[in-house]
């Protein structure tokens, strides 16, 4: 995908990048290619595979909810939380990312693109939800873990009647199938699911989950537990 057919992609999304967002994608571009020859932040640096599998692949799952507050959880190198930013620049965004260095990362995008209402948390989300419980509209995670742990780490961070977006690869529907017990101690309903297969016939799917009660106190668990003993059971049933 060039830039071009980028700029085309979103404008058939209803969204009309001006001159500014189109600068600070190409920004963003730029500082992802030199960072990338010291620390490892992606193996996709080709200009036309960061328009389609990083900037388009971020903004196209968030392209109906036009969020005003959201956590991008386990953030890496940006991704979905930078370009949905960029997008949608009214967005409150949060982007929360364990690691010091790909902070570091983060904060000179910010820098640099002048983004504003931009907070770059430096924690994991089990400790970030003792002081953002049930805070933000939208909670998304892209590559993280499997779905059920990423549910018990991102769930509770969502407001009830929020929308969680999980991005998953080829692996998704069994991913879910055996998160089933997660989606019910969790509290949430999955409302949709969106299936794209991109040019080099890689699949995603996208599982919309929405809120539909406080989650309980208990979740999530320290990260040793959720790992060792994960709301899932491929035969459970409510």
């Amino acid at each position: 995908m060039t830039k071009t057919q980028f700029i085309q992609a979103l404008s058939e999304l209803g969204i009309q990048l001006n001159e500014q967002q189109i600068l600070q994608f190409e920004q963003y571009m730029k500082l992802l290619q030199e960072w990338n020859e010291k620390m490892n932040l992606t193996a996709i640096t080709e200009e036309e595979e960061v328009w389609e599998k990083h900037f388009y692949d971020s903004i196209l799952p968030f392209a109906s909810l036009n969020p005003r507050s959201m956590c991008d959880v386990g953030s890496g190198a940006g991704f979905p939380g930078i370009p949905v930013k960029i997008a949608f620049p009214e967005c409150h965004m949060t982007l929360l990312e364990p690691l010091q260095k790909r902070c570091r990362f983060l904060n000179e995008v910010k820098e640099t693109l002048g983004l504003k209402d931009v907070q770059i948390v430096n924690a994991r989300a089990e400790d970030y939800v003792k002081e953002a419980r049930e805070k933000f509209e939208v909670v998304s995670a892209r590559a993280v873990a499997r779905l059920s742990i990423l549910l018990e780490l991102c769930v509770p961070l969502l407001k009830p009647d929020g929308i969680m977006v999980a991005l998953k690869g080829k692996n998704g529907e069994e991913e879910l199938k055996n998160a089933q017990k997660a989606v019910h101690e969790l509290g949430i309903h999955l409302i949709r699911e969106e299936k794209t297969i991109i040019e080099d016939d890689s699949t995603r799917i996208n599982f919309y989950f929405k809120k539909m009660r406080p989650t309980p106190k208990k979740y999530p668990r320290a990260y040793g537990q959720i790992k060792k003993k994960p709301l899932e059971d491929a035969a459970w049933e409510k």
